[in-house]
């Protein structure tokens, strides 16, 4: 899941280049989305997919209300690729961390444009590649304790920020989002963002914001940044 911070191209876009990925998003729709909007909600119907242009989203799915965190995903990405046929239904919900902007896609215009552009094999190489970060993603969080996976979503969220916007280091998560998130208690969570401020990797104050960079990802386990 994670994308390197230099801010080239990611997801989609990187393997599209950046020709092709102009022609994907002037095919559809553009639309802004605030902080916080649902894009896609779990068990509605498909039909279109998105084209993340800039911001970051989360993808949740659960059960009773509950939701565990999938994936995060960020500008370059596709957004509701695995069910954007009209008889499918959305395995899981996606909602925007930041305001994004997006570009929305009928199945139809997306087809067109794979078959216009020699894009069904990048297709293949993208979605084998998404499924290739989440699964390994599931098992680290099964298998890592509570700090680790605490500070592994706070790098791999930061990590997605875009560089240009003014509070990169702040992570849109509150306590209670984040334990819903990785399905911990909220207490648990608390514990383990002190720890990390006591470390340096996170900085004081009632939100949370990245301090040290490679504190984090020394406590989140992952390749620092170069």
């Amino acid at each position: 899941m994670h994308h390197d911070a230099n801010h080239l191209p990611a997801g989609f876009r990187a393997l599209l280049g950046d020709r092709r990925w102009a022609a994907l998003v002037g095919s559809g729709v553009r639309r802004n989305h605030r902080a916080g909007e649902y894009l896609l909600r779990q068990n509605d119907r498909g039909g279109h997919l998105f084209a993340l242009i800039s911001g970051r989203v989360k993808v949740l799915a659960g059960l009773d209300g509950s939701q565990v965190l999938l994936s995060l995903r960020g500008a370059g990405d596709l957004v509701g690729e695995m069910a954007a046929r009209g008889n499918s239904r959305r395995m899981a919900s996606v909602q925007a961390l930041d305001a994004c902007t997006s570009c929305v896609l009928k199945r139809a215009e997306f087809d067109r444009f794979l078959h216009d552009h020699g894009a069904h094999g990048l297709l293949s190489d993208y979605l084998v590649g998404k499924l290739s970060e989440t699964v390994p993603y599931q098992v680290q969080q099964f298998h890592f304790g509570p700090l680790q996976r605490v500070a592994r979503l706070c790098f791999e969220v930061h990590s997605l920020a875009d560089a240009r916007q003014p509070d990169r280091a702040r992570i849109p998560f509150s306590q209670e989002a984040l334990a819903q998130a990785l399905g911990m208690a909220r207490s648990t969570v608390a514990e383990q963002i002190a720890v990390l401020r006591s470390s340096g990797a996170l900085g004081p104050g009632p939100r949370l914001v990245v301090d040290d960079e490679r504190a984090l990802a020394a406590q989140a386990g992952a390749v620092p940044p170069s």
